[in-house]
């Protein structure tokens, strides 16, 4: 038994000698304890994209409603994302077992048919991997399962109320559940559990997107946070606030400034010496950001925000009312109305008449009417457009067909007579049914372009064309040439250094939807900029809020190839997007035919008015006033019954400020005032 003993601790002595022997010619191994791809701490996704020294951040604001701060996202952008091995650390998958803490605010007017509160996408191949979204009555969790794409849904759930609302969504195998407002949970049992597998590698999160403008979130977020592991309902609940609990809100968002009826956009998250000046207007930089200015002449307390000083407590007009002013009975239905001022004389309105005979009107604004002051000979015309250069004042007609006598279809430039103080023909341009004149400056040099619709054998894609203005003749002359597709408007506009002409595309011969283009100012001529998808586009208007440069399109109608006309869609709203050099699209708004738009203030009020022509049965319909309302867009504050609308016009006189329209269907157009407080 001790041989056997130290025999064994012979060979036993023997292996250790070896493995000492061979130990310099092995590598060193490091034996690491396995981990689990993410600890049981809760992930606060909001934070890992919202900045922490309150800076500001690129399509996202900060905005205070009842009672709670969140933030709300105007665009996908990348700074909204962040790669999922941000989380994923020690292996690349989604935790098998999880829940999903969210609060959130939607209007009801806002949420579209889907949108998502975040998504886990593999961005090579632009595939989702997991998305939570919602709609106006439904929450939806999706996932690549083993079988393909798996969807969980809880119905009836509506968050889209314009209230703040918390859920817990919870996922451990077959089961899923969903308590909203620390209320009854509902659960699910699908058929197939939820993947243990689900590879994340080579993945991003987007928050408030699927990584597309198609599902945006559109309201406020205040919380959204991934705890792996467990169910996390136990956590908030009970509270005594069940429709703003709390695990982990950004620290941003967390503590509210001190309330204010002013408005809803908050300050920034910091405090500031409070220091009031007095007197005159004092310069507003990043030095007196925060500070206070009264101003002791009109009694007014402003703000400086590092550029700007902000009305805090002065009188402003706001729109009250909108009282039927002056009924303007014309020869025949009109087209388009044109406001200009002569100096010594006042305030002309040149109207766009569709009969031949007498023409179109120019009317003049006197004792507060408008009153009968001339006739033009025009054919059909479309629209008028004022300009001056130098000290000479014009008026270009848009005629749709040729003078009785002749076949060219001719447009007139009129020029005003000091001498007889009427308006002269002085050039014509041939045009074929020109639909739009526009005029403007570039470094001093005066340009029309006119908008050319068709040719007389009904070809829609012709060229638009640019004239200049020629000095030395004193004529315009042709400078570009514009391929155009059923061109209805065009529309002039300067950012900083840089000048814009946008054309309405509405008609290509066989389908409405087409793309209407943006062009840019760039070595003497205009390139283009942009293409936006629109739809029997007629016009557009370019308006600025502060420092943020939006364009509005009017889309008449949807026609295609096959199918009926569609009188009733969207109209668009797009913004200037700094960082990608784009117009982005911000807002839909359902219009009926929409002909024109027209932007107009009201002290520090801001408004759009569209002209609703057709709703596919009838031309007596409401147009629509929608006022500024900040983060929620544009909404409607008043509706206007029009027959046949085709086009609004704003101006301000001694007597108070108002709106015109005119009809393309009656011969009658309205001036409103409008009613300020």
């Amino acid at each position: 038994m001790e041989g056997q003993h130290n025999l064994v601790l012979s060979l036993w002595l023997l292996a250790l000698q070896w493995c000492l022997l061979l130990l310099p010619l092995t590598e060193s191994v490091t034996v690491v304890p396995w981990k689990p791809c993410t600890d049981l701490h809760p992930v606060d996704l909001l934070s890992q994209v919202l900045p922490h020294n309150g800076e500001a951040l690129a399509g996202v604001r900060m905005v205070q409603e009842g009672g709670a701060r969140g933030v709300q996202l105007f665009k996908p952008t990348q700074a909204l994302t962040f790669p999922s091995s941000q989380l994923f650390i020690n292996c690349a998958h989604f935790p098998a077992e999880f829940s999903i803490v969210a609060t959130l605010k939607v209007p009801q007017t806002r949420v579209k048919k889907n949108e998502y509160l975040f998504a886990v996408v593999k961005e090579d191949v632009d595939q989702l991997l997991l998305g939570l979204r919602f709609s106006k009555d439904k929450v939806h969790l999706i996932y690549r399962g083993s079988m393909g794409r798996e969807r969980l849904s809880f119905k009836r759930i509506r968050l889209a109320d314009n209230h703040w609302h918390s859920m817990v969504l919870a996922i451990s195998g077959h089961h899923a559940t969903l308590t909203l407002d620390c209320g009854i949970p509902l659960e699910l049992v699908h058929k197939q559990p939820f993947p243990s597998d689900l590879s994340t590698d080579g993945s991003r999160f987007h928050i408030g997107s699927r990584r597309k403008w198609k599902g945006l979130f559109s309201g406020l977020l205040r919380q959204l946070v991934l705890v792996p592991g467990s169910d996390a309902t136990s956590r908030v609940c009970p509270s005594s606030k069940p429709s703003l609990v709390e695990l982990s809100v950004p620290t941003i968002l967390s503590n509210l400034p001190v309330n204010s009826h002013m408005n809803d956009v908050l300050l920034p998250p910091y405090e500031t010496e409070v220091r009031v000046t007095l007197g005159s207007k004092p310069a507003c930089t990043a030095a007196e950001q925060g500070q206070l200015w009264f101003d002791t002449l009109k009694r007014g307390l402003f703000l400086c925000d590092g550029a700007y000083w902000h009305s805090m407590l002065q009188d402003k007009d706001r729109l009250d009312y909108v009282d039927d002013y002056q009924d303007l009975y014309t020869t025949s239905e009109t087209q388009d109305i044109e406001l200009f001022q002569i100096p010594s004389l006042g305030m002309f309105a040149a109207m766009a008449h569709r009969a031949t005979k007498p023409g179109s009107a120019i009317y003049r604004w006197t004792h507060g009417q408008f009153q009968l002051y001339q006739n033009i000979s025009t054919f059909k015309a479309q629209a008028w457009k004022q300009f001056t250069i130098g000290r000479k004042m014009f008026l270009a007609v848009s005629n749709s067909v040729g003078p009785a006598d002749g076949k060219r279809e001719l447009s007139v430039i009129y020029r005003w007579s000091n001498k007889r103080l009427k308006f002269v023909r002085y050039q014509t341009l041939e045009t074929h049914s020109a639909r739009d004149w526009e005029a403007f400056h570039i470094n001093n040099e005066a340009f029309l372009a006119v908008a050319n619709h068709r040719t007389d054998n009904g070809n829609h894609n012709i060229n638009s064309v640019v004239y200049k203005w020629n000095p030395g003749t004193k004529t315009f002359e042709v400078n570009q040439t514009i391929s155009t597709s059923g061109a209805y408007d065009w529309e002039f506009f300067t950012v900083g250094p840089y000048h814009f002409l946008a054309v309405a595309n509405a008609f290509d011969g066989i389908s409405t939807q087409i793309d209407s283009s943006i062009y840019i100012w760039l070595g003497g001529a205009f390139q283009l900029f942009q293409t936006i998808r629109t739809f029997g586009a007629t016009d557009w208007e370019m308006f600025q809020i502060g420092n943020r440069v939006f364009l509005a399109v009017a889309n008449g109608h949807m026609l295609c190839e096959r199918g009926p006309s569609l009188y009733t869609i969207n109209s668009t709203i797009y913004e200037l997007d700094m960082t990608t050099k784009m117009f982005l699209k911000f807002q839909d708004i359902v219009t009926y035919s929409a002909v024109d738009w027209e932007f107009f203030s009201l002290g520090d009020e801001h408004f759009l008015v569209v002209a609703n022509s057709y709703d596919g049965s009838s031309y007596s319909l409401n147009s629509v006033i929608y006022r500024w309302q900040g983060y929620e867009g544009f909404v409607p504050v008043h509706r206007l019954p029009t027959i046949g609308c085709s086009d609004w016009e704003f101006f301000t006189s001694a007597e108070g400020s108002y709106l015109m329209y005119s009809s393309a269907k009656a011969p009658l157009s309205k001036v409103f005032k409008l009613r300020i407080h």
